[in-house]
This record gives structure tokens, C-alpha cells and sequence, in this order.
């Protein structure tokens, strides 16, 4: 009997090739998809912690970003601040509870807390995908 549990996976709940080939079927542009990215990550983040979104998303969201012609890196910076702000998200916000655990403080005054962050964090995302060399200057002034 506990072999059957052991074999159940949260990716049998959602299988990736089936994900991408919905959002496929969109025919979204690029920054379109990188919108429904964000909101499924954001909606992951509800509930998942930060590792556990990307170990899932990954092989679903890679080839569709790489076909929409986006930049790997700077990519990769998105999902960093993203996940950093899914953090932050009721009900199950992991940094929240960190917060609350240090400042002995009710998860209520917590999540007020750190609203502005949340917003500092879209907005940082909307600046770096309004201007992407924000994030890919750096990387491309080492590689010569």
C-alpha cells in the first residue's frame, strides 16, 4: 500500500506538455506571455515555496520563453524577483511567516507590512521588462 503513495506526483495534477501547448495554442506575444507567467507563478506562489515553484514550472515554461525569443538571462532575474514577491503573498507566503516568527507580531499587521514590498517588486518587474538592459548590461559588457 505505501508503494501507491509514493508513486502519486503533483505533476500528475498538471501535466507540462499539456500546459504549453494551451498556452501554445495562444499565440500570445511575448510580453503577453511573460503576464501569464507571472500570474500563474504568482498564484503558485500562494501556495508552493519559492524551490518547489521552479522545479515544477521549468520544463513547462523554458521551451516557451525560448521560442518566444526571450532572453534566458534576463529571464532568469524575472522568475528570481517574481518568486521573491510570490513569497510575500497570502495565505501561505512563506516570508510572511518568517516576518511573523521574528517580529512576534499577528500575520495580519505582517501582510499589511508587506504590501509595499509587493508593489516594489511589480514595479521593479515592470521597469526591467520595460528596459531590459537594466539587467543584461552587466553580463554583456563582461562577455566582451
Amino acid at each position: 500500500m505505501e508503494y501507491l503513495s509514493l508513486q502519486w506526483r503533483p505533476d500528475h495534477l498538471c501535466e507540462p506538455s499539456r500546459v504549453a501547448s494551451w498556452v501554445d495554442a495562444m499565440h500570445l506575444s511575448p510580453y503577453a506571455l511573460l503576464a501569464v507567467l507571472a500570474v500563474f507563478m504568482l498564484i503558485l506562489g500562494c501556495f508552493l515555496e519559492g524551490i518547489s515553484i521552479i522545479v515544477l514550472t521549468s520544463s513547462v515554461m523554458l521551451p516557451m520563453v525560448q521560442a518566444a525569443g526571450i532572453d534566458l538571462l534576463w529571464f532568469g532575474i524575472f522568475v528570481v524577483i517574481l518568486i521573491e514577491a510570490a513569497q510575500i503573498t497570502p495565505p501561505v507566503g512563506f516570508n510572511l511567516f518568517v516576518l511573523q516568527s521574528i517580529t512576534g507580531k499577528d500575520i495580519l499587521a505582517v501582510t499589511k507590512a508587506a504590501i509595499p514590498y509587493f508593489f516594489m517588486l511589480m514595479l521593479l518587474l515592470v521597469l526591467i521588462t520595460a528596459f531590459p538592459q537594466i539587467v543584461t548590461i552587466l553580463p554583456k559588457m563582461m562577455a566582451g
